[in-house]
């Protein structure tokens, strides 16, 4: 499994030398956030996409995934009834899923709670934004991207808290791009079942395509007020492991504690500190 970074930890330094971080610290790509990359990241040209993924590359890294898609630009609204959001809403997305092919991702995530809340025409507005969903992810389909529905806790947005309300939408809407993706601080405070437990289940049924670690929290994986709490990890990729997971982690702190760049150096060697000690559990059982 590669581990990856949100490149939004890094902030405000410049792509590059986020690139050159990440690399540094032992990360094998990055998750882009679009509105770290431009005010509107719809209008990158080719060329400027192009020179994107090079600087990437030149440092080793990969582009795992895109996230935060409906941040930037302004204005953006997956659940809004006015017609003139809807439009401006539905072409950005599909420009941000091109974004994603020229940055030569296989996954996008579709969180952005703040662009996706639900108002007093709960109905109507589902019906729009599963409409906008459809669309991008048939485009996504286009390209060989998996669109992962994010499920996000109910305190920060009210439109698609568990998993299963994202599966069913998912069954709902038909377009074959579409999977799940499982971000540990999310399902720590909504989920019944554990991180195991639902990881296990996502994988042996093929609908899991991506992970993003963090803490219950909001702080970095490993950071989580109680060690063997919701959001431990080492369950969790002790499932993924012997579910024959294929996909990426994602380390997605919010709170970044110190700062950025610690959080982001403290996260990936606890992770693969978590990853080694299962590895030799798995040998000293042979």
């Amino acid at each position: 499994m590669r581990i990856v970074l949100c490149n939004e930890v890094l902030r405000p330094m410049p792509l590059a030398a986020q690139c050159a971080f990440a690399r540094q610290a032992g990360y094998d790509g990055l998750e882009i956030a679009p509105f770290t990359l431009a005010d509107d990241p719809t209008r990158l040209t080719a060329d400027e996409i192009t020179e994107l993924r090079r600087a990437i590359a030149a440092q080793g890294l990969a582009v795992a995934s895109l996230h935060w898609l409906t941040m930037a630009p302004e204005g953006l609204d997956l659940t809004s009834l006015d017609a003139e959001i809807g439009s401006r809403t539905r072409q950005a997305l599909l420009r941000l899923v091109d974004l994603a092919a020229g940055l030569g991702a296989g996954v996008i995530v579709h969180g952005s709670p703040a662009q996706r809340r639900l108002g007093a025409q709960a109905k109507d507005q589902r019906a729009v934004a599963m409409a906008h969903i459809e669309a991008a992810a048939r485009r996504a389909g286009e390209h060989g991207i998996a669109y992962c529905l994010e499920a996000i806790n109910r305190r920060e947005c009210n439109f698609l808290n568990t998993l299963a309300e994202a599966e069913a939408m998912i069954a709902e809407i038909g377009a074959p791009a579409l999977r799940l993706m499982l971000d540990v601080c999310h399902a720590a405070q909504e989920e019944q079942d554990s991180l195991a437990v639902l990881a296990a289940r996502y994988c042996r049924q093929g609908k899991l395509a991506h992970v993003q670690l963090n803490a219950a929290n909001r702080r970095g994986p490993g950071q989580g007020d109680h060690a063997g709490g919701p959001d431990a990890i080492a369950p969790l990729l002790r499932a993924l492991t012997e579910s024959g997971y294929g996909g990426d982690l994602a380390v997605e702190p919010f709170d970044y504690v110190p700062d950025g760049p610690a959080c982001a150096a403290r996260a990936i060697g606890y992770v693969r500190g978590v990853l080694d000690g299962l590895e030799k559990d798995a040998v000293d059982k042979n």
